[in-house]
C-alpha cells in the first residue's frame, strides 16, 4: 500500500460505501480549488453526485470533508472529525446531464456553518433557511431536516466512526410540525409520500394530506415535542418592579417570528411535564410547568413557572403579531410581542412578521 493510499483512508472509506450502491459508476465530482485551511472559501474538499434511479431518478450527493479524510488529527478517537458526512438526494429530470450547482453551494454553506460555529448536525435536527433552499426558485421548501441516509449505514474508518446524514428539504409548516412533534417520526410517517427522502423543489406540503396531519396530531398527543431548546432572534425579560400604587408586572418579550412556535411548543413540552428553554446570545428563559406561576432571575438565566391554566391561556393568546397582553391566570406576568424584520445578506428588509 502506498503512502498516498494510507493518507487517504478516510476518503477511501466514503467512496467504498458509494461503490457498494453504485458499483463502478463514475460520479460527477466537484473539488475545492483551494483548501479551506489555506484560505479557500469552500470548507469541503469535495462533493460527489451519483445518478440514482430508484425509487425514481435523482442525484445522490455525498460530501468529503466533515470527517478526517487523511491523517488522524483530532483527539477524539471514537469519531472521525465531526463524525459525519452529509448526503442530499435531489429529484433529477430526464434531460439533466449535470447536477444543479445550487445543490453543491448548499452543501458548502452547511459546511461553512459547521466549521465557523462548531455546531454539528445529527439525525433528528432541523434548520430554518429563512427562504427558499434554492435561492430564487419558486418553491415552498424553506427549511432542512436531517436523518440517517436510508442506504448508507455508519462506517468505522481508521480515523473513527462516520455517519451519513441526509439533508431533506421541507416546507415551513412541516418544520413547525417537526418542532412540535419529532423530526424523525414525521419523516418516517411520510416515507410513502417522500420515498428515500428525495428533495423535490416542486412538491407541496405533506400536511395537505389528511393522513399526515392526523399522524402529527396523534404523535404530539402521544409523545409531546422533542424540541427542548428554541433559539429566538429577539428575547427580553424585565423583572417585576415595585411602584407607588402597586407592583409593575414582569415583562417577557419576544419577536413575532417565534411567537407561534413557542405557542405550539407549550402543549408538546410543558403540558407533558417538560421544560422549554428559549435562548439568545445574552439571555436564556426557561419555561417550566408548576403548580403556581412565578418568575426567578439569576443573571442571564430566567425561570418562568407556569400553572396548567396559565400554559393553556398563553398558548391561546400568543400570536405572531405585534402587541402585548397579561394573563388573567398570572397577572404578575406581561407578554410583549414585537415585529420581526427578516433581512437579506445585504441587510435589506425582505419580510416583516407581525
Amino acid at each position: 500500500m502506498s503512502e498516498e493510499e494510507v493518507e487517504a483512508t478516510g476518503w477511501d472509506a466514503i467512496e467504498d460505501q458509494m461503490k457498494r450502491l453504485y458499483g463502478q459508476q463514475e460520479p460527477k465530482h466537484y473539488a475545492a480549488m483551494l483548501p479551506y485551511r489555506l484560505g479557500g472559501k469552500d470548507p469541503l474538499s469535495g462533493i460527489s453526485a451519483y445518478e440514482a434511479q430508484q425509487p425514481y431518478p435523482h442525484w445522490h450527493f455525498v460530501t468529503f470533508g466533515f470527517s478526517e479524510l487523511y491523517d488522524k488529527e483530532s483527539e477524539n478517537l471514537e469519531y472521525s472529525g465531526y463524525g459525519f458526512e452529509l448526503t442530499f438526494r435531489l429529484a433529477r429530470s430526464a434531460e439533466e446531464q449535470e447536477p444543479p450547482g445550487w445543490g453543491i453551494s448548499l452543501l458548502q454553506n452547511m459546511a461553512r456553518y459547521v466549521f465557523s460555529s462548531g455546531n454539528i448536525f445529527a439525525s433528528g435536527h432541523y434548520l430554518d433557511a429563512n427562504g427558499p433552499i434554492c435561492l430564487g426558485a419558486d418553491t415552498r421548501l424553506t427549511a432542512l431536516a436531517f436523518i440517517d441516509d436510508p442506504e448508507l449505514p455508519a462506517v468505522d474508518t481508521p480515523n473513527g466512526r462516520v455517519e451519513f446524514l441526509q439533508m431533506v428539504g421541507i416546507t415551513a409548516d412541516e418544520l413547525e410540525a417537526m418542532m412540535t412533534w419529532n423530526t424523525t417520526s414525521f419523516l418516517h410517517a411520510s416515507e410513502e409520500m417522500l420515498p428515500a427522502y428525495i428533495t423535490d423543489l416542486a412538491r407541496d406540503s405533506l400536511l395537505r394530506l389528511p393522513a399526515i396531519k392526523e399522524a402529527v396530531r396523534l404523535g404530539i398527543e402521544r409523545d409531546g415535542s422533542q424540541t427542548g431548546i428554541l433559539y429566538v432572534d429577539e428575547l427580553g425579560f424585565e423583572p417585576a418592579k415595585g411602584r407607588l400604587l402597586g407592583t409593575a408586572p414582569a415583562v417577557l418579550t419576544m419577536g413575532a417570528r417565534q411567537a407561534a412556535s413557542v405557542a405550539s411548543l407549550l402543549r408538546g413540552r410543558l403540558l407533558k411535564g417538560k421544560p422549554l428553554r428559549l435562548t439568545c446570545p445574552k439571555l436564556q428563559i426557561i419555561l417550566e410547568p408548576a403548580q403556581e406561576t412565578g418568575c426567578v432571575q439569576d443573571g442571564e438565566i430566567v425561570r418562568i413557572s407556569l400553572s396548567e391554566e396559565s400554559i393553556l391561556e398563553l398558548e391561546t393568546k400568543l400570536q405572531p403579531k405585534e402587541g402585548e397582553f397579561r394573563l388573567s391566570t398570572a397577572k404578575e406576568l406581561k407578554v410583549q410581542v414585537r415585529k420581526t424584520y427578516i433581512k437579506d445578506q445585504e441587510g435589506n428588509v425582505v419580510e416583516t412578521i407581525g
